[in-house]
């Protein structure tokens, strides 16, 4: 393929040259995080070789030439809580979304919560978001989802009042595609195929505008995409010789690309520390997964189950970090990180000393982007679109829910029909794939790990501190029977 040559040429240059750095040099280094929308683990070809069918040469670039954590977790299956995850450092569960997403109404972020960008700022930081929010917001004081939103309307509960952020481009959420907002203003209606294009475009625009300004930036880019709807532009359509998800796909690992291609040709590479990660999984409904398997794409790679799942497809995501001269490029981490840890891995890079009310689940990984072989943290608590919980402790993992907790089969209440234990235990060590059940073999790690759990949750935090009160009680062992919609 033509077009597919072309972008490897193009990202390796865009990732390998060298040029002389400019803005902030002889200070804290530049900070983007990059979030695609529902790609799984093994949607990123490079993390997938055996089994995933989607060229995505920006990103194999970048992972080449970066690190890889092949055991990074989004804070959630879903999206909203991922969101919250990332910008408080602490688990969305804590707070009054107990299950689901948001679509609309008063943020989730709480008006004294600190965020990343808040952190970042007292720094020396610029900030900006250049895509989805999906944290709650106001239109005038209101939803206005049933009737339309007239452009002009004033937002509030948004990335600039709530978030902290200085500049906001971008949408709320996915069903509301149709609205750009510049700032806390709607700015215009477009039609979902153009979002990819119109953020990829305001992203480099605003690297550009970085240049020659000694401040250094705080750049968080939630795209879009390949989240539903499914839409890539006429460039990409049929480009990846499978279906219109994985063309998806093709056009988001090129937004990717140009964001590091900007990057480089504003003389930012060199002092620059970016994330590439996602929100959680592969949609299965979306994305046709039982086709691309047909096709022998799997979007999770060797993972059980994906988006919405208990299982790790649905949460272990592709997690890339590139930062030149600190992290030795192809470097591979099997460590535990989750997307709450980047608020005190900002922290520690920058000096910034954490208050004992915040960030209650987030743990530094600087260590291991300098080479370290041990990372502060030791477990990880995940969470389903259902509200199902699990812990994870080293090798093991424990989940409280007989099925998948999210979409896959089997869903839980079949799964009990099916005479599935009420609880599930893995060695992940031995069996990536979650495929033999040991709950019943190993009653002291269930129970260990059960304690553990329960201890987290009372504490309202799982980093060394005082106790913490969560915003509402916390029911690690949900109804089955809910009516939570799968």
């Amino acid at each position: 393929m033509i077009r597919y040559s072309f972008l490897v040429a193009i990202c390796l240059l865009g990732i390998c040259s060298t040029r002389p750095v400019t803005g902030a040099d002889s200070q804290h280094p530049n900070i983007v995080v990059i979030l695609a929308d529902d790609m799984g683990f093994g949607e990123v070809q490079h993390l997938n070789p055996k089994r995933g069918k989607i060229p995505t040469p920006c990103l194999d670039a970048i992972a080449k030439q970066g690190m890889i954590f092949t055991d990074g977790h989004s804070g959630s299956a879903v999206c909203t809580p991922t969101r919250y995850g990332l910008l408080t450092g602490r688990y969305a569960w804590r707070t009054r979304l107990q299950k689901g997403v948001l679509t609309g109404g008063e943020s989730l972020i709480s008006e004294d919560r600190l965020t990343l960008p808040k952190m970042l700022k007292t720094r020396g930081y610029h900030t900006a978001i250049i895509g989805k929010w999906h944290l709650g917001m106001l239109f005038d004081g209101e939803k206005n989802a049933k009737r339309g939103v007239p452009i002009g309307s004033k937002v509030t509960h948004g990335p600039l009042d709530r978030g902290g952020f200085d500049e906001f481009y971008g949408f709320h959420h996915a069903r509301q595609m149709d609205l750009w907002i510049a700032n806390d203003v709607v700015e215009g209606h477009i039609k979902p195929i153009e979002m990819l294009p119109k953020l990829t475009k305001q992203a480099v625009r605003y690297i550009e505008s970085r240049q020659g300004k000694t401040q250094p930036f705080f750049l968080y880019i939630p795209w879009n995409s390949p989240h539903s709807p499914v839409v890539p532009t006429d460039e990409w359509q049929g480009q990846s010789g499978l279906n219109e998800h994985a063309d998806f796909v093709m056009q988001t690992d090129d937004s990717f690309g140009q964001v590091f291609q900007a990057l480089k040709d504003n003389g930012f590479a060199n002092n620059t520390l970016v994330i590439c990660s996602s929100d959680n999984g592969t949609s299965g409904p979306t994305s046709k997964i039982k086709e691309l398997k047909q096709l022998g794409h799997f979007s999770s790679g060797d993972l059980r189950g994906s988006k919405a799942d208990i299982w790790d497809g649905g949460h272990r995501v592709p997690f890339i970090v590139s930062w030149p001269g600190v992290i030795k490029p192809g470097d591979r981490c099997n460590q535990i990180v989750c997307l709450t840890d980047v608020i005190a891995t900002a922290a520690e890079i920058t000096g910034f000393v954490m208050p004992p009310d915040a960030a209650e689940d987030s743990f530094s990984f600087l260590s291991l982007l300098r080479g370290g072989k041990c990372g502060a943290r030791n477990d990880v608590i995940h969470h389903s679109v259902s509200g199902r919980f699990a812990i994870r402790q080293g090798h093991w993992k424990l989940a409280l829910c007989p099925g998948s907790g999210g979409w896959s089969p089997p869903k839980d209440n079949q799964a009990l029909k099916n005479g599935a234990p009420k609880w599930q235990l893995y060695d992940l060590q031995n069996d990536l794939g979650e495929s033999t059940n040991l709950v019943d073999r190993e009653p002291d790690k269930v129970r260990e790990m059960l304690a553990l759990l329960k201890h987290q949750v009372a504490q309202g935090r799982s980093t060394p501190g005082p106790k913490r009160s969560n915003d509402v009680n916390v029911n690690i062992q949900k109804n089955l029977f809910d009516k939570t919609k799968n």
